[in-house]
């Protein structure tokens, strides 16, 4: 197994990884099901695919053939991808609740008088990092029902704040992200709430599947602006991994679309939270946990323990698995913010901007070697998803402006 150590990052080979299709496992992100989520998520009113932007110059800078960037700081107003994947799981729960098809429903009827008489009061609950959170806070509020929240230890009071203003009850506990989890999952029990959340366990699989069907839908749009500009598919996907449901859900859905010749899919995570990077470690490839407080600025990935769907999709489709500094994800953000001439600025936090860094540290100052080997080079076509925005403008400044996390 391909091992690398350098100063910024860790690197291993995924020995589990295969080119073949499993339909088992695909079925559910095959594209007449995306379908489904998509024409559900189109109803709502401000729906809009966010930009896929082209970083020409830089690709050239990095001696790359191109860098596609879908840019989520513009999802529904919310600066994140996140609501995709909360708002289609809440819509399927009552949808079931009375017994209708999705295909049936739109996001005005779910609102309507008819169907709250149906469902009765509902509370959803959810543990988050802030921008899962604050998605499904908004959809709660948006269809006319309640929502908790509940934050790990040292989350932003900013994200909290913005929780709050959402209309949702909102905490920041004392234990960190995976305890927050089983917190909210004891109470949803005790209290007949429902808890929306993107990682899975035995007897909690649906609304997760269904999280990441909306998550899809992102690939989903990629694949058709691809087509509509006339342009090839990638031939390289960094993926950003906390539990696993997002770097899922964008895997499968591109391996069967592209089952003739899909792209090579590596996983990006924090050093401090590296769950895929350990488990494609060991010869078993067996599902292995991070715990304490999982210190990192990248604070919507510090998850130590992986969805199990989504662990048995990437532990087949993804090659490999990166662990990474923190200063990745603060020169990507940096590198986003202050673009070469011709190409778009883009504004990304810490979670969204640490696969540019990474690729940058790749081109540049890592392991020449390395890149040879996955085929960074003039014919790759890299693509890049900038998961969330500026979503904590004071430590966004500190990290852009001040140059916090540059060297530590």
């Amino acid at each position: 197994m391909r091992k690398l150590k350098q100063q910024a990052i860790k690197w291993t080979e995924n020995s589990h990884y295969s080119s073949s299709y499993n339909e088992e496992q695909l079925a559910f992100f095959l594209d007449s099901e995306i379908n489904k989520s998509h024409s559900f998520l189109k109803t709502y009113r401000s729906y809009a695919a966010t930009p896929l932007h082209h970083l020409h110059q830089l690709a050239d800078y990095l001696q790359v053939g191109d860098i596609l960037v879908k840019d989520e700081s513009h999802r529904f107003g919310l600066n994140a991808f996140k609501v995709m994947g909360g708002i289609y799981a809440m819509a399927k729960y009552i949808a079931q609740k009375i017994d209708m098809n999705i295909a049936e429903l739109s996001f005005d009827k779910l609102k309507s008088p008819k169907v709250k008489e149906q469902v009765g009061d509902l509370t959803f609950i959810s543990a988050t990092d802030g921008n899962h959170g604050r998605g499904v806070a908004w959809a709660a509020r948006e269809l006319g029902y309640k929502s908790i929240i509940y934050m790990p230890k040292g989350s932003s009071e900013y994200r909290l704040k913005a929780i709050r203003e959402e209309g949702a009850e909102a905490y920041i506990t004392d234990q960190n992200y995976d305890e927050t989890v089983r917190i909210c999952a004891e109470l949803a029990e005790e209290n007949s709430w429902v808890m929306v959340q993107d990682t899975a366990w035995e007897g909690y699989d649906d609304i997760p599947l269904w999280i990441m069907q909306g998550y899809a839908v992102l690939a989903k749009e990629i694949v058709e602006q691809l087509k509509v500009e006339g342009n090839e598919p990638p031939t390289h996907v960094f993926l950003q991994a906390g539990v696993g449901s997002f770097a899922g859900a964008i895997s499968a859905y591109l391996t069967q679309y592209y089952q003739e010749n899909p792209p090579k899919i590596m996983i990006v995570e924090p050093e401090k939270a590296d769950c895929f990077y350990r488990s494609f470690l060991t010869i078993e490839g067996s599902r292995e946990m991070v715990g304490g407080e999982m210190d990192t600025i990248m604070a919507g990935l510090a998850c130590g323990e992986p969805n199990t769907r989504a662990f048995e999709l990437l532990r087949q489709y993804a090659i490999g698995a990166f662990s990474c500094q923190d200063k990745l994800a603060a020169l990507g953000m940096r590198v986003y913010g202050n673009p070469i001439k011709g190409d778009p600025q883009i504004v990304s936090g810490e979670s969204g901007a640490v696969t540019l860094g990474l690729l940058y540290y790749l081109q540049l100052g890592a392991d020449e070697t390395l890149s040879q080997e996955i085929g960074l080079n003039k014919d790759a076509r890299v693509l890049l998803i900038s998961t969330e925005g500026n979503t904590d403008p004071e430590h966004y400044q500190k990290v852009v402006w001040q140059g916090h996390y540059s060297n530590k």
